[in-house]
């Protein structure tokens, strides 16, 4: 039997552009917005996708301490995570949720 070698998948490599970023961000609300490291460890592999040094400078802060933020080991601060989604061209918003009585119809 012959070995087979694979290469390390990481998401940040697909994420090239903006829409890319959005998209992925969009996804992992829908899947796990009530899990904070959830959210974090995507917001790493954004800054990760764009260079985390670079990023960082965006951002306003210093590359460890970004890094150690978005580990989802660590629960940033809501100014962080505005920082972030700022510094990504976006805005935080929010929306009611469904109800489970709509959602069921």
């Amino acid at each position: 039997m012959q070995d087979v070698t694979f290469a390390r998948y990481d998401t940040a490599d697909y994420l090239k552009s903006e829409e890319d970023i959005a998209a992925y961000l969009e996804a992992v609300m829908e899947e796990g917005c009530d899990d904070p490291a959830y959210v974090a460890r995507a917001l790493g592999t954004v800054a990760r996708a764009r260079n985390m040094t670079t990023f960082a400078r965006e951002v306003g802060m210093r590359r460890v301490g970004l890094q150690k933020a978005l580990s989802g080991e660590e629960n940033p601060t809501l100014a962080t995570v505005l920082k972030v989604t700022r510094a990504l061209g976006l805005r935080v918003s929010f929306q009611p949720q469904e109800s489970k009585e709509s959602a069921s119809e």
